[in-house]
């Protein structure tokens, strides 16, 4: 019981900060153009034209270019140690500051061997095979925790005035999970990030995305809507209860999201944080009760690292606190020893911040305006209670994904568990995928045996490695491990979680390198480095599989346009890295990351079999639709244009001739819509057209043909 605590506290890794209440200041919002308005549910005024009201840079970075680099500060922090709920002082005092244009990291090839002990990674970056044929392209979002900063349901006591409070040995209890600055801007991060993804998409297209958990910070309603609302592109009020603020302060401000491209396919798995308590117990009756009250939540004191929850819950005697909406930097009031107040502090009750089950949670992905519907969730796995699904991203490419729910429903915590009937689950899935001679690669929100952290956990029997396996899982960690280790098409593990960019090799026991995988983390979108991956797969041309790993920090506007002061997405990227300084969180933690940035840019190479090898090598593009000017009859104009549609493989050239030998025609970067100038004579035309991938592989030629009937 007590390891499942210390992984409990130790993986806390994000909450919220709650707010009070009082009337809504009702004004309308002047920092994008009113065409044609809508009244928000406050009656705030807002465009409905979907012009974002925070846009981000117009050039958007990987950091490939360049990285967000916190400035070191003095000796190892400023001179005067500020308390977290300090956050007017942190500027003044050194804290949060960057660099935006920070060294670029390029990739480097770690060894498919646990702690480089057959020497370090490739010290100079590898390039990308030039003939490779790319497979599949895809980004991963992790630990948003979207946060109700006026929830009375939160526990900012933990956090707020670190480090108190302390065990009876010192020990300071509270972290940067149960409160920290950020969570005072969580939807508007989330928005940049959004539009970064929709910025890289135009440069070089995604074929979907997927969120590895804890969307929402405490299990609330309003907080996983809004999550669902950004990435719909709708209009977001970010505040509760009373709506403190919501005319005059920048976080409470009602906005216009931007949406992710209705063009990409986003998926979602399920975290700690989106069903228990804070990510960290079950939800009772008097938690239920305090989340739609307008009484602060008051716990018993914490005097044990890390507390005993059960405990805890049980008893009195401490408020948790709430966010002040009404204030600049989100003053924490209502908090502290019940004994220092007169009577219960109270807030705005809001019913929107009800704690939702499981079934609930997943069934709200189905009201939604972007694709698929559900976003991987069925109306049957939603009666069933049934977190874990699979789906083909490319219905030519033979790569499925596996989204697996392992969180611990005993324990209810944030330790990794499996049952039989979710293990039996994976095992069929598995077993379907290897016969059929599919890549795959699974998706879920804890990490397996990952490397530890910095400093390693005390008495660690797997250092350098981690166990965040509970004990009360049906199947051990070690089954399953051993379990994945006998499918050779296995290529990647993707996880969140721990809310930072450890890749960890996971090779085969026994040494054979077509059973190992690899493991890559997502970091967090509210604590630093608040950054997103995008993935690419390769097929080489020594028929191995190359999977690029890419750290990405979201785009934003140093300032609000006309208005002069910083954008949400902005400031609250000084307070994340404020508050690593402040608790002096570790940046590091594993292999090969950055120990300022918290970048992890990585080629990962995995060997194929040899029925793997020949299946991918018969891959070829495949020109599925072609069409001169839409299928138009005749054209007046010798200027055409080819609509066209590739499966298969990734085009990279495309040929059009009027000549079916494509006599004198040159191969051209490839355009699902190029320009084409016909022959200068009246009469029918017919254009031919093919393709061929990274790798040299040709399409067969289509053709299509219009009449000419130019006017002279």
């Amino acid at each position: 019981m007590k390891r499942v605590a210390a992984l409990v506290f130790l993986l806390l890794l994000c909450f919220t900060v709650p707010a009070a209440a009082q009337a809504a200041d009702v004004v309308q919002i002047d920092n994008e153009p009113v065409i044609g308005t809508v009244q928000d549910e406050i009656g705030i005024t807002l465009n409905k034209n979907n012009v974002p009201s925070y846009p981000i840079t117009a050039e958007v970075f990987t950091t490939l270019d360049k990285t967000v680099s916190p400035t070191t500060p003095p000796s190892p922090y400023p001179g005067t140690i500020l308390l977290p709920r300090q956050v007017s002082e942190y500027a003044s005092n050194g804290y949060g500051e960057w660099d935006p244009d920070g060294p670029p990291f390029l990739y480097v090839r770690p060894p498919m061997v646990v702690g480089g002990i057959n020497g370090p990674p490739v010290p100079d970056p590898p390039d990308a095979d030039p003939s490779g044929t790319p497979l599949l392209s895809f980004f991963t979002i992790s630990d948003v925790h979207i946060a109700d900063k006026e929830s009375p349901a939160q526990c900012i006591y933990l956090g707020y005035n670190y480090p108190e409070p302390k065990t009876p040995g010192g020990q300071p209890v509270g972290n940067s999970s149960a409160y920290s600055a950020i969570i005072l801007y969580t939807t508007q991060v989330l928005d940049a990030a959004v539009q970064t993804i929709n910025a890289l998409h135009k440069k070089a297209p995604f074929d979907f995305g997927i969120g590895l958990g804890d969307a929402a910070n405490n299990t609330q309603y309003n907080e996983l809507r809004w999550y669902i609302d950004v990435l719909d592109g709708k209009r977001i009020t970010p505040s509760s209860g009373a709506h403190k603020g919501a005319g005059t302060i920048d976080y409470q401000k009602p906005y216009q999201a931007a949406g992710l491209d209705k063009s990409i396919n986003w998926y979602q798995a399920i975290g700690n944080h989106d069903q228990f308590w804070m990510g960290s117990a079950q939800v009772n009756s008097y938690l239920r009760k305090t989340y739609v009250g307008s009484g602060v939540l008051n716990l018993g004191p914490i005097t044990s690292l890390p507390p005993d929850f059960t405990t805890v819950l049980s008893s009195r005697g401490f408020y948790m606190g709430v966010v002040d909406g009404a204030t600049e930097f989100g003053k924490i009031i209502d908090v502290g020893a019940a004994s220092n107040y007169s009577n219960p502090p109270k807030i705005a009750a809001d019913l929107k911040r009800r704690s939702l089950s499981m079934r609930d949670w997943m069934s709200e992905f189905s009201n939604t305006t972007s694709k698929p519907a559900g976003h991987g969730f069925t109306r049957q796995m939603v009666k069933d209670g049934f977190a874990c699904y699979s789906f083909y991203p490319r219905a030519d490419i033979p790569i499925k994904i596996i989204v697996l729910d392992d969180t611990d429903k005993v324990g209810c915590g944030a330790a990794a568990s499996l049952d039989q009937k979710r293990y039996d689950w994976l095992v069929r899935e598995l077993d379907e995928g290897e016969a059929a001679g599919e890549l795959m690669i699974i998706c879920a929100h804890i990490p397996l045996r990952p490397y530890a952290q910095n400093p390693p956990p005390a008495n660690n029997p797997f250092y350098p490695l981690w166990s965040l396996w509970s004990p009360f899982s049906e199947i051990s960690e070690d089954t399953l491990l051993a379990t994945l280790h006998t499918y050779k098409n296995l290529i990647l593990w993707c996880s969140g979680h721990v809310h930072r960019n450890a890749i960890t090799p996971q090779p085969s026991p026994d040494g054979d390198p077509e059973y190992g995988f690899w493991e890559v983390e997502t970091p967090s979108l509210r604590d630093f480095p608040r950054q997103f991956r995008r993935f690419e797969i390769v097929l080489n041309t020594d028929k191995t599989i190359s999977i690029f790993a890419l750290d990405v920090d979201p785009a934003a506007n140093p300032d609000l346009l006309d208005h002069g002061s910083a954008s949400p997405p902005w400031t609250s990227l000084s307070y994340a890295i404020a508050t690593m300084e402040i608790f002096q969180n570790p940046v590091k933690q594993g292999p090969n990351v950055d120990p300022v940035s918290g970048v992890y840019n990585a080629e990962l190479v995995k060997q194929l079999s040899p029925e793997m090898q020949e299946k991918l090598a018969n891959l070829a593009p495949v020109v599925s639709s072609f069409k001169i000017n839409g299928n138009a009859r005749f054209t007046r104009s010798s200027v055409v244009t080819l609509t066209n549609t590739v499966v298969g493989t990734i085009p990279a050239q495309y040929m059009a001739s009027e000549d079916p030998g494509f006599s004198g025609a040159v191969w051209l970067p490839y355009s699902d819509a190029p320009s084409f100038t016909l022959s200068p004579t009246n009469g029918a035309k017919t254009v031919y057209f093919k393709v061929k991938d990274g790798s040299g592989t040709l399409s067969a030629v289509a053709s299509g043909s219009i009449r000419s009937m130019r006017l002279f």
